[in-house]
């Protein structure tokens, strides 16, 4: 039997938007690897220097999950178990509108980040051909983040593996050491409070 041929959505004929602001999704994937710890999953681009998190436009015809584990499946070639809770919201702004005012929409992008356990790696996916994947630990996320709204949904995301022992006690968020720990079932993880603040390039 023929397996699954899988194509990236192109262009942006349904995609959202939200006063003017386009509406995108991702996700922070994880797994735990061989020795018990938690690992992360970034990806590259070759039109941008560093590593970031799947994420990508929220078309109208798919609800927020299913459009952060599209990209996740798109650009990272992984899919999984998405936590419904999401990590966080963050305004973002395009490169090409850095010279807009601050008040203003042009170029804007609202998103939505969540978590998402992975269950299968495919050895082929739609974009590997422009977004390579690497798993790092979360130590090493930190200093690979592009931008503080990927520090900040890395650090929810570790803020909820704490929660989610009977016997952690959470850490502060500015205590990188204390969140290199074994991360729980996230099914079982408490919703974190959204943010909603200007931080970074689409």
């Amino acid at each position: 039997m023929a397996s699954e041929k899988l194509v990236a959505r192109k262009g942006r004929l349904r995609q959202r938007y939200d006063n003017g602001h386009r509406l995108v999704a991702g996700c922070v994937p994880y797994r735990l690897g061989k020795d018990g710890q938690l690992q992360v999953l970034m990806v590259s681009s070759t039109n941008r220097d560093g590593l970031v998190f799947p994420k990508g436009g929220w078309e109208d015809d798919e609800d927020v999950h299913e459009a952060a584990c599209r990209e996740a499946l798109e650009e990272a070639g992984v899919r999984g178990n998405i936590n419904r809770n999401s990590l966080g919201l963050w305004v973002f702004r395009s490169k090409s509108s850095q010279s807009e005012s601050g008040d203003s929409p042009r170029g804007a992008c609202k998103g939505q980040v969540f978590a998402l356990e992975v269950t299968e790696e495919l050895e082929q996916w739609p974009e590997q051909d422009t977004h390579g994947r690497r798993w790092v630990s979360p130590a090493d996320a930190y200093g690979l983040c592009r931008y503080d709204w990927m520090r900040e949904a890395l650090t929810a995301l570790l803020d909820r593996c704490s929660m989610s022992s009977a016997s952690a006690i959470p850490a502060p968020a500015s205590e990188l050491n204390e969140h290199a720990g074994t991360c729980m079932n996230m099914t079982l993880m408490k919703p974190t409070a959204t943010a909603d603040r200007a931080v970074a390039l689409c």
